[in-house]
């Protein structure tokens, strides 16, 4: 019988430790603003911001229990909010337009595809 549960207890550990290695850690404030950052530097024109970095720039936005909010503001007034869930990386993009008054979706990107390797 003891033999039988140190089994079982053996089989409980080795699934654990598994499936923790598969995982992806969490995503901190710092990971989550960093990986935007890096998408955006890559993916928008911040040349005609050069001069002027109140144009263009990102900034941390409200913090839930699962998401980061980090928003991205354009020269042209309009801002793309990225929800980071903070367990799995996956990014959700709303584009909003204040002037107009409209969101519409943007999209979804894995964070830890931006942010640098090795950390």
């Amino acid at each position: 019988m003891k033999h039988i549960v140190f089994s079982f207890i053996l089989t409980a550990l080795l699934f654990c430790s598994c499936d923790s290695n598969n995982k992806k850690s969490e995503i901190t404030a710092e990971m989550a603003f960093e990986g935007v950052s890096n998408y955006c530097d890559s993916a928008y024109d911040w040349s005609i911001a050069k001069n002027d970095s109140s144009i263009m720039y990102i900034e941390m936005g409200e913090e839930t229990d699962s998401a980061y909010l980090v928003v991205f503001r354009s020269y042209t007034g309009a801002f793309v909010n990225f929800y980071v869930d903070k367990a799995s990386g996956t990014t959700r993009m709303e584009e909003y337009v204040p002037t107009l008054d409209v969101r519409s979706e943007a999209g979804t990107i894995d964070i830890f595809d931006y942010l640098e390797k090795g950390k």
